[in-house]
Formats: structure tokens, sequence, C-alpha cells
């Protein structure tokens, strides 16, 4: 059972929820850049929600599908199409062997999530499926998929031409998400207070937390750079390399801020003004080169509470959906 790449995006790669325990060895977590996205494609899917599946760019690719396989679409809306056929997202597909799915266009986000029921098959580097370009690791051979790449899934217990009605190419099941919570606002980013926000000048902070910042063309899956007023620290005093994570706000020599996204580096030596928070990671991802961004500053508590909620909810889609596939299997 497999799908095949018959003509590739701009950027699909194979990903999973990261890889970690070895940043000291300088290899990051990378991983799926919105996990929220991704982890519900693998749930409605009836996966794992660590399982590996395609981070999806656009323009998107041609994925040929030579028998018929449960799936799902999450994150961004490319106009996904099965033939000739729009499907929809945040919900499970049954779809016909022999069918082509293919995006149309962009109408909002910037990367969605295709998993397939089964999970792809392929070998795991350092405990993780997800692609590492930069090391040329992971995923598959480390690179991004190509035409004629066939990827293959496991096999199912479920019989999935039984739930096509004859005459159509997919089969809607009856479960889905609705995901407008988390990506409400968006372009209204939370922050928690970085270990160098007090050397900032006064009106250095009053300018980040009242001004727009827009993301340069020039960012990618490591870094988002923001161009907006220069902010100023009170003191040149050089600092020492140290740790940095996914949503570390950095303030670059030129007054300009940086936010590390999912493949960062391990450690950096620029001031951390701030930390975007976890919950707020998922809007981050989705947003576009030349989007604006609010930042607003919360507490320690206030964001742990968003992401506790947040891991309240996918803990009970989790349950909810495989009790739903568990369902047909029966």
């Amino acid at each position: 059972m497999s799908l095949t790449v018959i003509k590739p995006g701009l950027l699909d790669t194979i990903q999973d929820t990261g890889r970690f325990g070895f940043s000291s060895t300088g290899i990051a977590p990378g991983g799926a850049m919105d996990l929220y996205a991704a982890r519900i494609a693998n749930m409605l899917s009836g996966n794992c929600s660590r399982e590996a599946l395609l981070e999806i760019h656009f323009p998107g690719p041609q994925i040929f599908f030579e028998q018929n396989a449960l799936i799902s679409i999450t994150g961004a809306d490319f106009t996904p199409m099965l033939n000739d056929e729009a499907l929809p997202l945040w919900k499970p597909v049954v779809v016909r062997k022999n069918s082509i799915l293919h995006f149309n266009g962009l109408r909002n986000g910037a990367r969605c999530y295709l998993a397939v029921h089964g999970g792809i098959c392929i070998k795991k580097w350092l405990n993780s499926y997800s692609t590492n370009l930069k090391a040329g690791a992971g995923g598959l051979e480390g690179r991004k998929l190509e035409k004629d790449d066939e990827l293959a899934f496991r096999e199912s217990s479920i019989y999935f031409a039984g739930l096509l009605r004859e005459g159509r190419d997919y089969q809607v099941l009856k479960w889905r998400v609705d995901a407008d919570k988390t990506y409400q606002f968006p372009h209204e980013i939370y922050f928690t207070m970085g270990h160098e926000w007090k050397e900032l000048t006064e009106n250095s902070c009053h300018d980040l937390l009242q001004n727009n910042f827009i993301i340069h063309p020039f960012s990618d899956r490591m870094g988002y750079r923001l161009k907006g007023v220069p902010l100023q620290r009170s003191t040149d005093t050089e600092l020492v390399s140290t740790g940095v994570s996914f949503g570390t706000m950095q303030l670059l020599p030129d007054g300009q801020l940086i936010v590390l996204m999912a493949d960062h580096q391990t450690t950096g030596g620029y001031p951390r003004i701030g930390h975007v928070v976890n919950a707020h990671l998922p809007k981050l991802a989705q947003l576009r080169p030349s989007d604006t961004i609010q930042f607003k500053m919360v507490d320690m508590h206030t964001a742990e509470e968003l992401l506790f909620s947040q891991q309240r909810e996918l803990a009970i889609l989790e349950r909810a959906c495989l009790d739903h596939l568990n369902e047909l299997a029966c």
C-alpha cells in the first residue's frame, strides 16, 4: 500500500513531533512547524499523534493513491482537491485507489499536514522520522520529496472500500475537529519575558508592545526575521552563547528581532528578549512572509494555563478519534 508523488510541491517533507535528547550534540528537535495541526491530522486518521506525516507548503504536490486509504488534511487551506472534487479540512476522508490529490489555490495559512492511516513506512533517525534538511538525515534520505518518490503506508484491518459509495472517489467520515479557537486572532502572539528583556531601553519595551512587526521574506523553518521599529539595549555587553528553543525571540545587532522556529540552532549568543508561549506556536507557524505580528506579554501562569488547556483538548480528541475508528473496525 503506497502513495506516489507525481509532481513535487515547493517544500514537501516527512515530519513528526520532533527529535529530542540530542541538542547537546548540536541536533535540534526539528519536527512539524505546527505541532497542533500535525498531531490532529494523525488523530483523525487513527494514528498515534507522533506518527510520520507530510508537511506541505504552497504550491503543493500532486499525489497518486495506489490503494484505498483513510487520510486527513489539517493546517493551512490550500484548496485540496481529489481528482476534481474539493476535500474538507480537519475531517477524516476515505479516498479511492487510483485517485490524485492536488492543491488548487492558497486561501490561508503557511503549511498543511497530510496524514495517512497506518503511517508512512520509513526508518527513524535518532528516534524520529522528521526530516533534518541541514543534516541531510531523517525523513526520506534527509531531503524534500521529489517526483516519483513512493511512500509506503502500513496495511489496515479496516475494509475502506466498503465505506465508499458507488461512483464516488471519496467519503467523508462523521467526526471532525473545530480548530477555530487555537487560531483565533492569528496576528496576536503572546510571549513571556526573556532573560535579557530588562536590558531593553524603556522606549524599546514600549515599541515592542505597541507596534506591529512584519515577517521578512527571508524567513524559513529555522527562524522568522521580523521588520519593525529598531529596538535598543541599555548595555552593549556581549553574551555567552546559551541554549535556545522553538519560539525564542532574539534581538539582532541591527535592532531587529528574529523568532526561532522548528529547525532553530541549539545555542545562540544574541539577547533573548522573550519566548513565544507554546500554545501560540501553531498560530505563529501558519503566518506567512509579509504578515504582521502584534506581540502581547503574559506571565508564566497564563502561558501554562493556555498550554494545559490545549493539551487537555488534544487528549480528549485523541480518545474520541480512537473510539470512532474502533466503531469502524467492529
